[in-house]
């Protein structure tokens, strides 16, 4: 029987076949509401008065429609069981009847609340907020990043004087203050009274002195225990020395030039003075912006694209039209390199990305990342112009591992003209600038100092406000024309290193501009066509699957991402091919290699999204972000094929490997151990929210799913599972010991609480 016929072939409403009406108007009312017909055995007849109906009998059957009305009843809550049992509401994790802490279909058992999952994208460029009872009232700016958040401090009561941190008891260097230092000078009694106890765990043992053969901060250790001595001198005396570990020094280090933390990319103090006080020299970015400058008309000069094409058209002033074009060629400026010339990247299903990520994605968690089988790695999105002005906590964010240094572990299964794997590497940097000459400015400072850059990605996606209104981040993609100036200028300073972007769809709900944005990135401008100057040179377009007004509502829409990649497919395949002549590409324009990769960006949290993403939205490769943060090892999963339920122990190993890779970044002292501590707790503000498919009930897991109130298989898995922040705490303690009395830690959704109360 076909869907929407009948079995006997007749159609109900044939208008052979009459429909009659009662005319009655009681019988209209029965059928209309047959819930409020009376029947003769109705409440209202005693029951004295149905044993004389039924002749004395007792068991007189019950009325039909009261049978029905409790066999419907039975059936409806047998459905309602029977759905409480097998489905899930939409947007909650399926998770095992067994592990719910409150039972199926319980008023309580309902997902965890939406997170604030801008965190992860830009939310440390928010302002700080001041309460009502504050304002009007004089209060120190603050500086830095997650201005709106409070952290305390961790630091010794009284620290000591750095000309005594390395150095042995009895031969210190010289205090440049002397008498007026305002540190500890003598040693045992700043061991005695100002440092904190050592720390027991990792068996007491300092994982930086046992990695590198020393450790950095000397006295200030921790775990200075461990390496340590006293000895006896000459005359008598006992002297404390720190001691190397013979074991590591010596130790066999990959071929990059790197600290003895194993960083990369540490300017110099003279080079951070220098920018600092505007004497960094920037030739080719000043000779650019001096010509970009001749460029942009005055306002009353300025012509639309439509009187240029019609200048263009004219067939009556074919001299002025071609000494017009003359003209302005004369005027532009040959790039040193052409985007054509640069060193070849590669982006393919072997190369999962780790997406830029703020706060949380630092060195170390992208150091884990990379031990787990992250092939691609970004810093996080550091600003243009406080690069410019050499601020010390924004070019911290260039910082590399040397394990970033070294070419991705897979080649490419296709052919890419003269791609060299053993050039390539892991790390890229991600900068955000409103204007121009910030962003070729900033290029060719990063290809300067940074010697260790696999790239420069141009932010055009961060929702965060305050560098929307600054118009940065997403308010690019309402200034394509700026937009395509940006890269253009980037291309021309940055030397070898490629020049890339990562976009949103729009900027408005249902209004995307990505498609548009992106032929205008890998064909040129109007304007750029029409003059001849070709594509701007873009390596590689990412493109996140949502608009900036959408923020992380709703799920990445991978259709438009899907027609975006069909674009750029296009050009890949018959870019030197075009008919149309006005928009053939320029061999010198196109980037290295003659091809622009497209990434996608959205809700990967498995092997199993990845590979359909690959397939269905013909992406080059797919870029991984809150997927990371919540399950690090899914770029393992992505390798193997296969979703891998890690237990609580090895989840916990991996916190522990955390922790040691921060040392090793910030250091063993008090306020290192602190730093680490708070960007732990910032990691763990999403490692909770993980629902191991051990204890799922269908799989693949959802990104946006939100698990009800569960409990694990046992109590460390519940312990890590919890949305407690003091948990969190505790579990930070296992490694860190107890936290610094004026440390403080402020859950993100704490702090932005009456923010979400007042948006409703």
């Amino acid at each position: 029987m076909s869907y929407g016929t009948q079995s006997n072939g007749a159609n109900p409403l044939d208008p052979v076949q009459p429909l009659k009406s009662p005319t009655n108007v009681p019988d209209i009312e029965r059928a209309a509401h047959p819930q409020n017909t009376v029947l003769d055995e109705d409440s209202a007849v005693t029951k004295a008065e149905k044993l004389e109906r039924h002749g004395g009998r007792d068991d007189f059957p019950e009325p039909e429609a009261k049978r029905i009305k409790v066999e419907h009843s039975i059936d409806e809550e047998a459905r309602a069981d029977s759905a409480t049992r097998n489905e899930r509401p939409k947007g909650v994790a399926p998770i095992k009847p067994e592990y719910l802490v409150h039972p199926p279909g319980s008023e309580r058992d309902r997902g965890a609340a939406p997170q604030d999952d801008d965190a992860a994208e830009g939310a440390a460029h928010e302002p700080s907020r001041q309460s009502s009872d504050t304002r009007g009232k004089r209060k120190e700016k603050s500086r830095g990043q997650n201005t709106s958040r409070s952290f305390g401090s961790s630091k010794d009561e009284v620290g000591l004087c750095s000309s005594r941190m390395t150095r042995p008891e009895f031969s210190p260097s010289e205090c440049p203050y002397g008498e007026k230092c305002r540190f500890e000078h003598d040693l045992r009694k700043y061991l005695k009274d100002w440092k904190r106890e050592d720390l027991t765990t990792f068996g007491g043992i300092c994982p930086i002195w046992k990695t590198n053969g020393r450790c950095n901060v000397g006295w200030k250790c921790r775990f200075v225990g461990s390496h340590m001595v006293e000895r006896e001198a000459e005359d008598g005396r006992k002297e404390l020395i720190l001691t190397e570990n013979p074991d590591s020094i010596g130790t066999p280090k990959p071929e990059v030039i790197s600290t003895s933390s194993g960083t990369l990319n540490d300017i110099s103090v003279q080079a951070r003075t220098d920018l600092t006080k505007r004497k960094f020299k920037t030739p080719k970015a000043d000779t650019y912006n001096k010509w970009l400058d001749t460029q942009s008309p005055k306002p009353q000069e300025q012509k639309g694209y439509q009187a240029i094409k019609k200048d263009a058209d004219l067939e009556d002033d074919v001299d002025g039209q071609k000494q017009d074009k003359e003209d302005n060629r004369a005027r532009y400026i040959s790039p040193p390199i052409l985007p054509s010339e640069k060193r070849r990247i590669y982006f393919g299903p072997e190369t999962p990305v780790l997406a830029p990520l703020t706060t949380q994605g630092n060195l170390p968690f992208r150091r884990l990342c990379v031990n787990l089988g992250a092939q691609l790695t970004y810093s996080e999105m550091a600003m243009s112009l406080p690069l410019i002005q050499g601020q010390k906590s924004e070019w911290a964010l260039m910082r590399a591992h040397e394990t970033e240094a070294t070419p991705p572990s897979s080649s490419p299964s296709s052919i890419v003209k003269d791609y060299d794997n053993a050039r390539d590497l892991r790390f890229g940097a991600q900068i955000a600038a409103n204007k121009p000459w910030q962003a070729v400015k900033t290029a060719e400072i990063l290809t300067t100092l940074c010697p260790h850059l696999r790239l420069i990605d141009l932010n055009c996606g961060c929702p965060i406000d305050l560098v929307y209104r600054t118009g940065a981040g997403s308010a690019l993609l309402d200034s394509q024309a700026k937009l395509e100036k940006i890269v253009r200028g980037m291309n021309t300073v940055s030397n070898d290193v490629p020049i890339t972007v990562k976009i949103r769809m729009g900027t408005k709900d249902n209004r995307p501009t990505a498609l548009k944005l992106v032929e205008r990135l890998v064909y040129g401008g109007e304007e750029a066509q029409v003059y001849g100057r070709g594509g701007s040179g873009v390596a590689a377009i990412t493109l996140h699957g949502r608009s900036r007004q959408q923020r992380y509502t709703k799920s990445a829409d991978w259709e438009y991402i899907a027609d975006c990649a069909a674009l750029i497919k296009r050009f890949n395949e018959n870019g030197d091919g075009l008919a149309d002549t006005v928009r053939e590409a320029d061999s010198r324009t196109q980037p290295a290699g003659g091809k622009v990769f497209f990434i996608g960006n959205g809700d990967c949290y498995s092997h199993i999204d990845y590979q359909r993403h690959l397939s269905e939205a013909k992406v080059d490769s797919v870029m991984v972000a809150r997927g990371a943060l919540i399950k690090p090892w899914i770029f393992e999963e992505i390798e193997k094929g296969q979703y891998l339920d890690k237990s609580a122990t090895e989840r916990l190993a991996l916190v522990e490997q955390f922790v040691r890779y921060g040392l090793e970044t910030w250091g063993s002292d008090e306020m290192g151990i602190g730093t680490t501590r708070r960007f732990l707790l910032e990691w763990l503000s999403f490692a909770y929210r993980y629902v191991p498919v051990g204890i799922l009930e269908h799989l693949p897991p959802k990104l946006q799913d939100r698990p009800p109130a569960w409990k694990g298989r046992n109590e460390l898995e519940t312990l890590l599972g919890s949305d407690n922040y003091k948990d969190w705490i505790k579990i930070s303690e296992m490694f860190l010991g107890p936290a610094h009395n004026n440390f403080r830690f402020e859950p993100k959704h704490k702090s932005n609480s009456y923010e979400i109360e007042a948006e409703g």
